[in-house]
């Protein structure tokens, strides 16, 4: 019964017992973790989002609001808005395809491996 009683164990006494440089490297992987999962989600936002906008531009395409049968009149037709939204879009990924060439750049950097 004396030696059940003197003996301490478990998480929590192996969590006191714990050197500087156990605790640091601890913090440390926690915090590198974290970091990751967060980069990679962005990049994989901005791959999303460009997608999307990719996708968008080609609907402009479709000139048939109501049906395949149907077009868009001339009369209807503003090429101005037209060209203004498409080099808009085309703005909006190309800036994106920047961040997200940096971003898999940085992430290689800090982290090692693709994404």
């Amino acid at each position: 019964m004396a030696d059940e009683e003197s003996y301490i164990g478990g998480a929590f006494f192996e969590s006191l017992r714990r050197n500087n440089t156990k605790i640091r490297e601890d913090r440390a992987a926690s915090i590198a973790e974290d970091a990751q999962v967060i980069y990679k989600r962005e990049v994989e936002d901005l791959s999303l989002q460009i997608k999307k906008l990719r996708r968008e531009q080609e609907n402009m395409l479709d000139l048939s609001p109501s049906t395949t049968d149907s077009l868009v009149l001339a009369s209807d037709f503003n090429a101005k808005e037209y060209v203004a939204k498409d080099l808009d879009i085309a703005v909006r990924i190309r800036n994106l395809e920047i961040k997200l060439g940096l971003a898999r750049d940085r992430y290689r950097h800090l982290f090692g491996g693709e994404v």
